[in-house]
């Protein structure tokens, strides 16, 4: 059996993944006979099944900075857990510098409402309910850090029964309870 060339085989690995640009910076370099312009670019990378990543990416042109960035991003992919595919299992915060964002899951149909960058990184995730507000600063970066860190933050039931040493159909049934003796609004 003939082996693929090796760039047919990182071809089909990259056409699974989605980008999207979400900052484009022109930043300048003061040197002796004037100012010399490049691109910093951020981007965020994802499967739409789970996993997601975000990378930084600096050139004197804006498709290489695009490029640089998304191979960052590529590199630096984590898994999320969903509940259904589609939000988050509970309520989440997170922060980075003067950045801070909150989470919460939110029912079928409600759809994405976040704000630009936070917006790009829930689309590349694959997220399809989710309602978030970012706090503090707007500056993309650290929103997006931000972000990240409240995602990493998300734990699925699996993974607490795991931790607790019971079953997931005994924290399920929890919830159930738990849901049941809340008012309804």
């Amino acid at each position: 059996m003939a082996r693929e060339p090796r760039d047919r085989r990182n071809e089909e690995r990259d056409s699974e993944f989605v980008d999207k640009l979400v900052h484009i910076n022109r930043v300048a370099k003061v040197v002796k006979g004037g100012r010399r312009f490049g691109f910093a670019a951020l981007v965020v990378v994802g499967d739409q099944k789970g996993r997601v990543g975000f990378g930084h990416g600096k050139a004197r042109e804006v498709p290489e900075a695009i490029r640089k960035a998304t191979d960052a991003a590529k590199r630096g992919l984590t898994r999320v857990p969903l509940r259904e595919g589609r939000t988050l299992h509970h309520d989440v915060a997170g922060r980075h510098g003067a950045g801070r964002v909150y989470l919460r899951a939110a029912p079928p149909g409600t759809g994405i409402i976040a704000g630009g960058p936070m917006r790009a990184v829930f689309e590349t995730l694959g997220m399809q309910d989710v309602v978030a507000k970012s706090i503090g600063t707007s500056n993309p970066y650290n929103v997006v850090r931000a972000t990240f860190d409240a995602l990493k933050r998300q734990d699925s039931p699996r993974s607490v029964a795991a931790r607790r040493n019971v079953k997931v159909s005994t924290l399920q049934a929890r919830r159930r309870d738990v849901d049941a003796e809340a008012p309804a609004d």
